[in-house]
C-alpha cells in the first residue's frame, strides 16, 4: 500500500503543485485548505505523513497538529512554513512536528525528507517476500538454504523493489535508492540491471518475479 500524504496548504497553486509532484513521486496524496477540511480528511481516512502549513485562514497549523497529537494521532508531521525564525521551529517542534521545512524549498529535498519520515514512523521494513530474504549482511538474497550474492548497487534496487512488493515502483525512486544524489542515469543502466537481478532470481530458485510495469517502472511479485 502506497505512503498517503495529506497536504494542508491554504494557497492553491502550491497546493496544486504539491499534489502533482507527489503523485509523480508515487505518493498518494489527500488535500486540505484549511484546519477545518483537514479534520474532516483525517476521520474518514488515515494518512500516514502529513505535510502542514502553519498560517491556515482557520487556525494556527501548530494548533491543529498539537489538537490531532492529543487525539492519538500518530501519522509524521513535516511544517511546510514561510516562518523560518528559530522560535518558529521551536513552537513547531513543540507542537508535535517530526520535521520542518521553510519557503521557498527545494522539492527534490521535500521528497527525501518525507522517505526519511516514512521509514522512520514505526512501519517495519521489509526484508522477505514470499520465499525471497534480503540479507544485508551478506549482501545476498536468500532463498531457504541457497544464497546468491549480489552487488551494493543491485542490493538497493532489490530493497526498494522489496519494500514496495506488489506496487509499480518507478524509475526515479529506484534510481533514488541506488545510486548518489546528481547521478546520471540513463534508463538503460536501470534495465540492464534489472536484468541481472532477474536472472540471478531465477538462479535462487524464488517464486518472486519482476514485472515490468508500462511507462512506470517496475514490480516486484
Amino acid at each position: 500500500m502506497s505512503e498517503l500524504i495529506l497536504v494542508i496548504e491554504d494557497d492553491q497553486d502550491l497546493r496544486r503543485l504539491l499534489r502533482a509532484g507527489l503523485e509523480e513521486e508515487g505518493f498518494e496524496v489527500v488535500a486540505a485548505s484549511t484546519g477545518g477540511q483537514a479534520i474532516e480528511i483525517i476521520e474518514k481516512q488515515s494518512p500516514t505523513l502529513m505535510i502542514v502549513d502553519i498560517g491556515l485562514p482557520d487556525t494556527d497549523g501548530r494548533d491543529l497538529v498539537q489538537a490531532l497529537r492529543s487525539g492519538g494521532a500518530t501519522a509524521p508531521v513535516l511544517f511546510l512554513t514561510a516562518l523560518d525564525g528559530m522560535a518558529d521551529k521551536l513552537l513547531g517542534f513543540g507542537a508535535g512536528a517530526d520535521d520542518y521545512m521553510s519557503k521557498p524549498f527545494n522539492f527534490e529535498e521535500l521528497v527525501a525528507r518525507l522517505l526519511a519520515l516514512s521509514r522512520r514512523s514505526g512501519t517495519p521494513a521489509r526484508t522477505t517476500v514470499d520465499d525471497l530474504k534480503l540479507n544485508p549482511l551478506g549482501h545476498s538474497i536468500d532463498v531457504g538454504a541457497h544464497s546468491i550474492k549480489l552487488t551494493p548497487t543491485e542490493f538497493r534496487l532489490l530493497g526498494v523493489l522489496v519494500a514496495k512488493s506488489g506496487e509499480a515502483v518507478r524509475r526515479r525512486m529506484m534510481v533514488a535508492a541506488a545510486w548518489p544524489p546528481g547521478s546520471v542515469v540513463h534508463d538503460n543502466t536501470v534495465d540492464v540491471y534489472v536484468a541481472r537481478l532477474r536472472r540471478k532470481l531465477r538462479e535462487s530458485g524464488s517464486r518472486v518475479e519482476i514485472h515490468t510495469v508500462h511507462r512506470i517502472g517496475y514490480e516486484l511479485r
